[in-house]
């Protein structure tokens, strides 16, 4: 089977799933709800919350703010690269998306940029604060699933970037409380 040949068969779940979603006419309440999750991705979420840890005066706020800002500087970095190598282009680009008009910074979709930078946050601040983690992974994955919602990734975007944000979090977070990992 040639490279071409297993791009295509492996895509075409994602077009499915890509037509669907472009297609569905979502609950007011629900398109809302998406584009408020993908504009929280854009990082002014982020930011907030590592401006609110720096304030709270917490020991390992510092360290936490730290690891976060490597596991995203790191991210960054990667999914540019790969964005460029791959060159996949966004679902929107390929069938209009019915009711979500998003500009992108970039014009590729693999993998997700949103989606790396959420998990890396969530995974290495939610390292630091256990108690955290779980709404911070539910915040990650409801910005994730927003880009798929919108038309700006595929599923396979999303898993992809999310499982590599996750790592570069928990990477990071090691590297901040073992010494030297990254």
């Amino acid at each position: 089977m040639t490279l071409a040949r297993a791009k295509e068969t492996l895509s075409v779940p994602d077009y499915r799933l890509m037509r669907r979603v472009n297609r569905w006419r979502a609950p007011r309440w629900f398109r809302w709800w998406m584009l408020l999750a993908t504009r929280a991705g854009d990082g002014w979420l982020w930011g907030a919350l590592g401006i609110a840890l720096l304030l709270s005066g917490d020991a390992q706020s510092a360290r936490a703010v730290e690891a976060a800002v490597c596991a995203v500087s790191i991210g960054i970095l990667i999914f540019h690269k790969i964005k460029r190598v791959v060159g996949r282009v966004r679902p929107r680009d390929i069938e209009p998306h019915c009711w979500a008009c998003i500009v992108t910074r970039d014009r590729f979709s693999f993998p997700s940029g949103h989606s790396t930078t959420a998990f890396a946050v969530a995974v290495a601040v939610g390292s630091f604060y256990p108690e955290a983690r779980p709404l911070l992974l539910v915040l990650a994955a409801n910005v994730a699933i927003s880009r798929v919602v919108v038309g700006m990734h595929f599923l396979s975007d999303i898993l992809v970037g999310s499982g590599m944000g996750a790592l570069l979090g928990y990477a990071a977070f090691l590297s901040f409380t073992r010494g030297g990992l990254i």
